[in-house]
């Protein structure tokens, strides 16, 4: 099963880089790999499904709420920023960072609710593969993909042949690729869940037979 299930996975991140190339592909040298591209789009479905499923494995295990929910919130709130454009569009100027720190502030008043019980929460899901996943996705789309790029940088490597574009996808393909670990993690979550959820539903039919 985990043969199949790591098959599955490298299908999907071989999906994520080809379509990643097809907007390349098709506009040539007028792909910009802005806000209106495919990539943008994909990050944002990437970042609504991870929400969905993260929530959902915090409804269904309690041991592994609290760190559910709050991988839930934070891509929560990386929905709405790469949303941003269209909220300020379409609703008002800063409407993503307020529905953010709305967000922020639900989190904070859960934790204080939650106190007693936050470290032991997040120590099981440190011992979970979801959280190694969510991890590597999490460093590549808040350090490495900024590190990488940085205006400075290549401008540095292009010089008077600066092209913004190439930077972009450098950019946007990296953090598509954080977004894509983080959508496998919450995967994982759920998959871990629903497991103990079976795993306790079987004991609990168990004594009851007996």
């Amino acid at each position: 099963m985990f043969l199949l299930r790591s098959f599955i996975y490298l299908l999907c991140l071989a999906g994520v880089a080809h379509l990643i190339q097809l907007e390349g592909f098709e506009l040539k040298q007028d792909a910009l790999y802005s806000e209106e591209t495919l990539t943008e789009h994909m990050q944002d479905v990437l970042t609504f499904l991870s929400c969905i499923l993260f929530f959902y494995a915090s409804r269904i295990n309690f041991q592994l709420k609290i760190p559910a929910v709050l991988l839930a919130a934070l891509s929560a709130m990386m929905f709405v920023r790469e949303f941003d454009t269209y909220l300020d569009l379409y609703f008002f100027d800063g409407a993503w960072q307020s529905i953010v720190y709305s967000i922020l502030a639900g989190v904070f008043v859960y934790l204080i609710t939650n106190r007693g019980s936050i470290f032991n929460a997040l120590k099981a899901y440190s011992l979970t593969p979801s959280y190694g996943i969510c991890l590597s996705g999490m460093v590549t789309l808040l350090a490495f993909s900024r590190m990488m790029g940085k205006g400075a940088f290549w401008h540095s490597v292009m010089g008077d042949d600066y092209v913004r574009a190439v930077k972009n996808i450098v950019e946007e393909g990296i953090e598509t690729l954080g977004y894509t670990l983080i959508f496998i993690s919450a995967i994982e979550l759920v998959l871990i869940c629903r497991k103990r959820m079976a795993k306790n539903h079987k004991h609990c039919t168990d004594q009851v037979t007996q």
